[in-house]
């Protein structure tokens, strides 16, 4: 019964982003909104201490992929501002509600800086889930901006989270001492196993398709608990190590894009999700007051004081300014961080979690909604351009690519030049491959037998995912040893590429016979245009 219902919670959460993408409204938020309508109807769930578990190993995946899909030459031009605000702008934040909390709410200072520190910072999945579903190109580099700062600002609200806890607790710590720790370590330990990792993975003997994520998971972890285990954030190094892997090229890249899309959807679901359950309707609504309260001071005096003081000496834009303020969205971690606060078994006066909870609530249903239509009103949206070059995730699906052909016995294109290929599409020749060595293609260089060529240009990305489908021909398929020119496909489809175990990728004739285990690549067109001279 159990794995029925897991079964259909995943089903509602792709109705939930379908909705979400067309809405405007951060899937996430659905999510949560989602676990709690389960936990109204019946279906009980408290375990925090699963709950941290399993937020920490969300969180660790989600930083991690952050990381490796910032493009850094993107990124760059911004990266100041954008470290600043992730730093200084959570500490900002932070402190200035810790303030509003005990000298207006009431509470406890250092429970109000408690919770100061555990919404401090932005959530990367809220931000980067609205400005790919809306397509959201912001001038000035915004973009990216947004997207680092929120990648690496929560690496300062843990050490924030853990410092106050610490404090709160009785522990006889040196503040300065473990801020000093957890940012040094975090950021030595990311390079150090950036470094060797970037190093190892092209050298490793993995051959077989998905064994390069799993390699990626596992170093993941390893970089995770080896600097949690000395004393730094391991969210920073997992994070560090994401961005210095993403930006440079290795065999199995794609795989790893691939795995982990679909990973962090999974975990971000299920984090959600959980998040939703956990809380308790009335004990939610009892929180209401403080929570929206607190939610309104952070959105409307909190992140715009430390966006437009920090961002002073940068001159940036005043309608981007603004967006930047209104992009403060709270998220999975703060929740996550509330998590790790009830685990402390400290006897707060308030409900931490559920504050914590009504705040990422409310931030998520307003902020998150009114981006897209405050980009346009305050001009700061580009219309000519995409967001999604923002993102490395994409740049792998996509942008340029390589293809090879061998030059086989009796072709016509033996004794040709370079020069003379007239290659009518937007291709190029990027290198001849000879009896072993590579040869620069300049113009004159003849064309022999046996020469491998690889041509670069834009790689074509189907991001629907519907269009070019690929499965593998099974034993006992009807298709095993017929030529493609005999077989009963719809006039809307069409074989496009064949790879075959022990040889290269065919391209695909009438005469091609195909065979057992044959990945087959084909164009699938659900709306033919039926006049083929249009």
């Amino acid at each position: 019964m159990q794995y029925l219902i897991i079964g259909i919670i995943f089903i509602l959460a792709l109705f939930a982003i379908h909705f979400s993408n067309k809405r405007g409204i951060p899937a996430l938020l659905l999510f949560i909104v989602l676990g709690m309508a389960f936990g109204a109807i019946g279906f009980e769930f408290d375990d925090f201490e699963f709950s941290y578990n399993f937020s920490t190993i969300a969180l660790m995946v989600i930083m991690f992929y952050g990381g490796f899909g910032t493009n850094w030459n993107m990124a760059k031009p911004v990266a100041k501002e954008a470290i600043v605000l992730s730093s200084l702008g959570v500490v900002v934040t932070a402190l200035i509600t810790g303030v509003f909390l005990h000298y207006v709410l009431g509470l406890n200072l250092l429970e109000g800086m408690l919770i100061g520190s555990i919404v401090g910072s932005t959530d990367y999945a809220s931000v980067s889930n609205i400005l790919r579903s809306k397509n959201l190109n912001l001038k000035y580099s915004t973009a990216p901006l947004l997207e680092v700062e929120s990648g690496s600002n929560d690496p300062t609200a843990y050490t924030m989270t853990m410092v106050f806890l610490s404090l709160i607790i009785g522990s006889k710590v040196s503040a300065p001492i473990m801020i000093l720790l957890q940012i040094a370590l975090g950021i030595a330990m990311g390079f150090i196993f950036a470094y060797v990792i970037g190093k190892l993975i092209n050298k490793l003997p993995i051959e077989a398709d998905g064994l390069y994520a799993v390699f990626m998971v596992s170093a993941m972890l390893i970089t995770y608990s080896a600097t949690d285990y000395l004393g730094g954030n391991g969210y920073l190094a997992v994070y560090i190590m994401g961005i210095y892997l993403g930006n440079m090229e290795f065999r199995g890249k794609r795989d790893i894009v691939f795995f982990f899309d679909g990973f962090s959807q999974l975990l971000q679901i299920g984090l959600f999700f959980i998040l939703g359950m956990l809380s308790d309707f009335s004990k939610f609504v009892y929180s209401i007051p403080i929570a929206f309260a607190t939610f309104a001071f952070m959105a409307i005096i909190a992140r715009p004081v430390a966006v437009y003081g920090l961002m002073l000496p940068f001159r940036l834009k005043a309608n981007q300014l603004k967006i930047i303020s209104l992009a403060g969205i709270r998220g999975a971690a703060a929740i996550a961080f509330a998590i790790m606060a009830v685990n402390s078994d400290v006897a707060f006066s308030v409900d931490v979690y559920h504050i914590v909870f009504g705040i990422c609530i409310f931030s998520s249903l307003v902020q998150g909604s009114l981006m897209p239509p405050a980009a346009k009103k305050w001009d700061i949206l580009d219309q000519n351009d995409t967001v999604l070059k923002t993102f490395n995730y994409y740049q792998n699906k996509a942008e340029i690519g390589f293809l090879e052909t061998r030059i086989h016995p009796n072709s016509h294109l033996i004794g040709s030049q370079v020069k003379d290929l007239n290659l009518t599409f937007d291709f190029i020749v990027a290198k001849i491959e000879r009896n072993g060595k590579t040869v620069v293609p300049r113009g004159h260089v003849t064309i022999e037998e046996n020469d491998v060529i690889v041509l670069g240009g834009e790689v074509h990305f189907d991001e629907s995912g519907q269009d070019l489908i690929e499965f593998t021909i099974p034993r006992g398929h009807q298709w095993i040893d017929k030529n493609i020119k005999d077989l009963d496909i719809p006039h809307d489809r069409l074989v496009v590429m064949v790879q075959r175990e022990g040889s290269n990728v065919i391209v695909p004739t009438g005469d091609t016979m195909l065979l057992e285990d044959d990945k087959v690549i084909m164009l699938k067109v659900e709306h033919k245009t039926e006049d083929t001279n249009v």
